[in-house]
């Protein structure tokens, strides 16, 4: 990626729009962390102490959060709710996470959705600011696509292989 990315001003539309995502019960279980600049260092910096690793592995983990000037945390929040189970919640928030990425695509933007195991470790959550109702789903990475790298478009999958019906 190429070290642009859209401002603050540039995503709330973008936000809004992901916000209509389906939420069973209205709960907007989710909420978006924006990491930029030093931010993206102290991720790194989680990430080497959630994995205990030392030497060059540990430098390579830390700079995972450098492939993009703009990450973009997805954490569900859990509310309590007899209807919306905390599966669903986090579905909702997925949801939120997918719809974003699509936008950022058709407004031209490069993004791919990164997780691991180290989305769970307290130092990691720590970092996020993370309340005992939240678990975070994993990141955006955004930023610009240097125009020779562009990816052509693929042909969509073959939709009879995923879609039946009960007759």
């Amino acid at each position: 990626m190429t070290a642009d990315a859209p401002t603050h001003e540039q995503l709330l539309p973008l936000v809004a729009a992901a916000a209509t995502a389906a939420d069973h019960g209205d709960l907007k279980p989710w909420r978006l962390i924006e990491l930029r600049g030093d931010a993206r260092v102290r991720l790194g910096l989680a990430f080497v102490a959630a994995s205990g690793l030392d030497g060059p592995p540990a430098e390579n983990l830390a700079a995972k959060p450098l492939r993009a000037p703009l990450l973009i945390a997805v954490v569900a929040r859990h509310e309590p709710s007899i209807k919306v189970p905390e599966w669903e919640q986090d579905a909702a928030a997925s949801g939120v996470a997918h719809l974003l990425s699509l936008l950022l695509d058709e407004a031209g933007w490069g993004v791919f959705w990164r997780t691991g195991g180290h989305v769970r470790h307290p130092a990691v959550a720590e970092l996020h600011g993370l309340a005992p109702n939240e678990k975070l789903m994993g990141w955006l990475y955004v930023g610009g696509i240097p125009e020779q790298t562009k990816p052509e478009k693929k042909d969509p999958p073959r939709a009879e292989q995923h879609l039946s019906s009960l007759d």
